[in-house]
C-alpha cells in the first residue's frame, strides 16, 4: 500500500469517527442548541456531493468514508430539527 493511500485512510477514519462523540452527546442528553442548523444541512449536503463524487470516480475509501459520515451527520441534523420543532 503506498504512502499516498495510507495517508487517506488515517484521514477517512479520523474525519469519520470525529463525529462520534457528538452524536452520542446529543443522543444522551437530547440537546442540540449549541448546534447550528443552517450548518449541518450545508455540511450533510456537501458530504453527500462528496460521496456522490467519490463514486464517479470509483474511489472506494472516499465513497465508504463520507458515507458513514453522511449518516452521523445526518443523524445530529435530524436530532437538531425533531429538538428545535418540539420546541
Amino acid at each position: 500500500m503506498s504512502s499516498e493511500s495510507i495517508l487517506g485512510y488515517i484521514a477517512a477514519v479520523l474525519t469519520t469517527v470525529s463525529f462520534l462523540p457528538q452524536v452520542t452527546h446529543i443522543y444522551k442528553t437530547r440537546d442540540t442548541s449549541a448546534i447550528s442548523l443552517s450548518m449541518y444541512l450545508m455540511f450533510s449536503i456537501g458530504v453527500f456531493l462528496w460521496f456522490i463524487y467519490g463514486a464517479l470516480i470509483h474511489a472506494w475509501p472516499m465513497v465508504i468514508a463520507n458515507g458513514i459520515t453522511l449518516l452521523l451527520a445526518l443523524t445530529i441534523l435530524v436530532l437538531k430539527i425533531k429538538n428545535t420543532s418540539s420546541k
